[in-house]
């Protein structure tokens, strides 16, 4: 991983970006982190957050934070506020009755991890999600160690769904899709701009910290890593190309001064 300062940020126009432990710090979203994106936007990027937050949370944001949409359930929806209708849209991968017909299993994989991982615990953002089942190892539990957290995989796994971890939670749902394959989609349907094309590619950023944010690190040359990310280095499928100097919502402010100087 290369040191935030020789990122050629010239040229970017999208910022895309995780949310726990890239914007928040110890689980609070800091005002150095908020004014960032505002400043982002403001100075005519797009932004736009990636999470494995649930669908409440991501209504929340995209009517009430400073940005254009939000990917959320790690790539079942994207959100928007739409300003000129004044009314929130999403776009969702599956269909009601799909989603409605996979919540039943959801339980039953619940109800097992529950039984075989002693500790851990149902995130408590469970209840506004839509897609995926989030397993806490540590936001509100003492946390688990390592071989916990591999088993609550394997667990998601042999049930047939795909599996994540995050800074906080292993997510699982089931279907084939994650974070990327919704950008993909996001930036084709909403801005006519196929992430296809190498030089889209190229004029994106994403910014994040975890292994779930592998698929995103690994297909965008600007992919920059908070600095502790370094704490999942073994985990990561794919580390991100960049890093900054400081962890969490500081390390995301001087990627923001960053691109916004390059801008200038």
């Amino acid at each position: 991983m290369r040191p935030l300062a020789e990122l050629d940020a010239r040229g970017v126009h999208t910022v895309f970006t995780d949310i726990d432990d890239t914007l928040t710090t110890a689980g609070q979203l800091t005002a150095a982190a908020y004014a960032a994106l505002q400043a982002l936007q403001q100075a005519g990027l797009r932004v736009i957050p990636v999470t494995g937050r649930p669908a409440g949370w991501c209504d929340h944001i995209a009517r009430m934070w400073p940005v254009d949409a939000v990917i959320g359930e790690n790539g079942a929806f994207t959100m928007w506020h739409d300003r000129q209708a004044n009314r929130l849209r999403t776009r969702h991968l599956l269909d009601q009755s799909t989603r409605a017909a996979n919540r039943s299993r959801l339980v039953q994989v619940q109800e097992q991890i529950l039984h075989e991982v002693p500790g851990a615990g149902i995130a408590s953002d469970q209840f506004c999600r839509l897609y995926d089942l989030a397993i806490d190892f540590c936001e509100d539990v003492p946390p688990l160690d390592d071989h916990d957290i591999d088993r609550i995989v394997a667990l998601m796994e042999q049930a047939g769904m795909s599996a994540k971890v995050s800074s906080i939670h292993v997510n699982g749902w089931f279907g084939d899709y994650d974070k990327l394959g919704m950008a993909r989609i996001l930036m084709q349907e909403r801005h006519g701009l196929s992430l296809d094309d190498p030089a889209n590619r190229a004029a994106c950023v994403f910014a994040g910290d975890s292994p779930n944010d592998a698929p995103m690190f690994g297909y965008f040359p600007l992919s920059v890593g908070m600095a502790n990310v370094r704490h999942f280095a073994s985990r990561l499928a794919q580390a991100p190309r960049f890093v900054t100097p400081s962890a969490c919502g500081a390390g995301f402010a001087e990627l923001a001064h960053h691109l916004l100087r390059a801008r200038q």
